[in-house]
């Protein structure tokens, strides 16, 4: 029994049709069609029920869908096991924000790609929470407050931040000079989150109001650089626009606690070796890039 043709058959199984598991594994449909008739013919049964919508898995597909994707995970064990240490192979999904992923996560990747040259590396970009199970990914890139989950999160660095806003925006409607001034302010949000800031030793959250919200930092740091509103956002984001001027530091005697950068994984017992090199590589060089490091005032 082939073991491309059994792992073939469990994307397939997850991502609850051809199509989707033709995306996750980057092959065409009809290659996949083609391992998962080979299987079948191999076990004399019918795995899939196909139809003008999809396919589903009949009664003998959910029973085998189990024992393949144990067979599956084994022989990934076994094959990290006996390979030399550094060198890894096989497929690497990762789910990476779309804000500021491609500027400043996807040369981890890169580097990642360029030690281990025998892994296939597949990123997906998207400031949406993705269901890292049901679709597919080893792990996900995520920054800022870390909501509870299921998952299991290891931190790679700081995420520092601060309020800003347009010398335009300050000038026509002042600036906040505490935490309870915010919600009196449009504030440019990407949905309905909370701010939090730090007020002497304690934690003080407030909940911001305002009419322009976008699902990506990179478009609030405009919008607040045109004159829409306040804006909490990394760093990282606002560094050439706080250089120019165009951005100013705003309530800065109540700053907010550091977020982070983390990489998130579907829970389990060990994590793949090649998620967790990927982890240690962008540690170190989180560490080494200036972008993500505190500026001051």
């Amino acid at each position: 029994m082939d073991i491309e043709d059994l792992s073939t058959f469990v994307e397939v199984a997850d991502a609850g049709g051809v199509s989707a598991a033709a995306r996750r594994l980057g092959v065409s449909k009809s290659i996949v069609s083609r391992r998962l008739f080979r299987l079948e013919a191999e076990l004399g049964v019918l795995l899939l029920a196909r139809t003008t919508r999809g396919a589903a898995l009949t009664e003998a597909g959910v029973t085998f869908r189990e024992y393949a994707a144990r067979i599956r995970a084994e022989i990934e064990a076994a094959r990290e096991t006996i390979l030399p240490e550094g060198e890894l192979q096989g497929r690497l999904r990762i789910a990476m924000p779309l804000s500021f992923g491609p500027t400043h996560f996807a040369p981890m990747v890169a580097e990642m790609a360029r030690r281990h040259p025998q892994l296939q590396i597949h990123t997906g970009y998207s400031d949406r929470f993705v269901d890292l199970i049901a679709e597919g990914f080893d792990c996900a890139i995520r920054v800022g407050y870390l909501p509870d989950s299921n998952l299991v999160a290891r931190r790679i660095g700081p995420i520092h931040g601060r309020l800003v806003a347009s010398p335009d925006y300050l000038k026509a409607h002042g600036s906040p000079e505490k935490p309870a001034d915010i919600p009196a302010h449009q504030a440019l949000m990407q949905g309905t989150e909370t701010w939090r800031f730090t007020d002497g030793d304690g934690i003080v959250t407030v909940q911001p109001q305002g009419r322009f919200k976008a699902d990506n930092a990179i478009a609030l740091a405009g919008a607040a650089a045109s004159g829409l509103g306040i804006a909490w956002l990394p760093d990282c984001i606002t560094h050439d626009y706080v250089a120019s001027g165009a951005l100013v530091p705003i309530m800065t005697s109540h700053p907010p606690p550091s977020a982070g950068a983390y990489v998130v994984r579907p829970p389990g017992q060990h994590p793949e070796r090649k998620v967790r090199v990927l982890t240690d590589l962008m540690i170190e060089m989180f560490a080494q890039d200036p972008r993500f490091a505190e500026i001051g005032d």
